[in-house]
């Protein structure tokens, strides 16, 4: 389904279209063993996450970034999108709403994406993710653990440091990892919310990335399409 929302990843400076000046930032890659790449909320609902297929490989992660600043000088910044690059040898031509793994294509007013609480987007091998985190139970939990554990290496710490990639993002060797299973994180522009993900291809079709649409370049919310959420 072609998705109809302005859409401006991966464009630095200020694309026509959009009012705000953007920046491209790399986040390192995504291992991707399984070619299956999750999309959620990685403090919330890691695991549950609605699933996109690829081709197994290890594809670079970026974060584009919006100055919503009145004076365009960078006292604003939201971030606009979070992607994976699955190709770059082609420009894109065209940007579809995605229909993950085991559900059937949304109808033309909805589309799928990812439900947002904990005002952080991420993306990670769905098969990694059983592999290499930690069994949650009654005596473990994530949060504590990894993800505000008080230590240097604590996910909110990483995330709020300036110099593990940018403050805001981060890339996370999962804990039990033996290949460098990760997680690339993001804070989702506005905060809490829904935010659909959607595949880049070029005029043959071809993939060439997988992102998620923070909806900060889209129209304001009195002139945004009535398009339903559908969760995966």
């Amino acid at each position: 389904m072609t998705y109809s929302q302005p859409f401006f990843a991966l464009l630095d400076g200020t694309p026509d279209g959009t009012p705000y000046p953007q920046t491209v930032h790399d986040l390192g890659v995504l291992h991707v063993p399984s070619g299956r790449i999750e999309a959620s909320d990685p403090y919330v609902t890691l695991g549950e996450g609605l699933v996109v297929r690829v081709e197994p490989g290890s594809y670079p992660a970026f974060v584009t970034v919006a100055d919503v600043s009145e004076e365009s000088d960078g006292s604003h910044l939201r971030e606009a999108y979070l992607s994976l690059v699955v190709s770059d040898g082609a420009p894109v031509a065209e940007v579809r709403g995605v229909t993950p793994e085991g559900h059937e294509p949304a109808a033309d007013d909805e589309h799928y994406g990812v439900g947002v609480d904990a005002g952080t987007v991420g993306f990670a091998d769905a098969e990694a993710i059983v592999r290499c985190m930690p069994r949650e139970d009654d005596r473990t939990d994530w949060y504590d653990l990894l993800f505000d554990s008080g230590e240097p290496t604590s996910w909110f710490e990483l995330m709020d440091s300036a110099e593990h990639y940018r403050e805001g993002s981060a890339n996370i060797t999962m804990p039990l990892a033996t290949a460098g299973e990760n997680v690339v994180l993001s804070h989702s522009g506005w905060g809490d919310g829904f935010y659909p993900v959607v595949t880049t291809h070029s005029a043959d079709g071809a993939l060439l990335g997988v992102h998620i649409d923070l909806l900060v370049a889209g129209p304001d919310d009195e002139d945004e399409d009535d398009d339903e959420e559908v969760e995966g």
